[in-house]
């Protein structure tokens, strides 16, 4: 399960701000930023949902493994995403497809 820094490095990763986390996870904007700041811990149903939320959005979370911290990273590279955004933008029938 995610900490609010975690969650916080996440948000900074895939570029978005605590309102469309709140729409895409449906915890409300208030609880997000007081589990980031260490204010609160919300019950464990919500860090799932904000952790699923991340993940749709890119992030793929590292599990802390001895020493090695925990921590967060993007599902693809920058170069990788610029890619896709170009490839997506080319027009054609839309239709949902698998790239995660």
């Amino acid at each position: 399960m995610i900490t609010g820094p975690i969650c916080r490095a996440a948000r900074a990763i895939v570029e978005i701000n605590r309102a469309r986390l709140a729409t895409a996870s449906g915890i409300g904007e208030d609880l997000i930023e007081a589990f980031e700041r260490k204010i609160s811990t919300p019950v464990d149903d919500a860090i799932h949902a904000l952790q699923s939320a991340l993940e749709e959005l890119g992030a793929v979370f590292i599990p802390e493994k001895g020493a090695d911290g925990a921590g967060v990273r993007l599902k693809f590279s920058r170069s990788v995403t610029k890619r896709l955004s170009t490839l997506e933008s080319e027009g054609g029938p839309v239709a949902s497809d698998d790239v995660p």
